[in-house]
């Protein structure tokens, strides 16, 4: 069981990479996906900065949580997951539900499913 929360843990970690990068890279794409849009320098640098450092973050602690077999490690990514929920669930509580918002909601549970058990099940060091 351990071994396959590991692979868990590691992979949520490698696509949270992955998004840093597109962040940084072409951060007009992936805003239209993330439903928002840049307004000038300022925007993208937002987009770079905030969502970047956001996934960069989860992704660098969640691989190194895996490769190091670790699950203090766990809890900066966990945390970050669960706040970005929260903030979903305070969105709905005061403007309302769309359903366009299911999906991201669907994989922050799904990821802080992943990272909730990498905390119990690895070991901490």
């Amino acid at each position: 069981m351990g071994l396959i929360i590991r692979l868990l843990v590691g992979l949520a970690g490698l696509l949270a990479l992955v998004l840093a990068l597109g962040f940084w890279i072409n951060p007009d794409m992936l805003a239209v996906q993330f439903g928002i849009a840049p307004q000038g320098p300022l925007g993208f640098s937002t987009l770079r900065a905030d969502f970047g450092a956001l996934f960069a973050g989860t992704g660098a602690l969640a691989i190194a949580a895996a490769v190091r077999n670790n699950a203090r490690l766990m809890t900066a990514p966990l945390l970050l997951i669960g706040f970005g929920f929260a903030g979903r669930l305070l969105t709905i509580a005061l403007s309302g539900y769309d359903a366009s918002m299911l999906q991201p909601m669907i994989v922050e549970i799904v990821l802080v499913a992943i990272f909730a058990a990498g905390r119990k099940v690895l070991p901490a060091n």
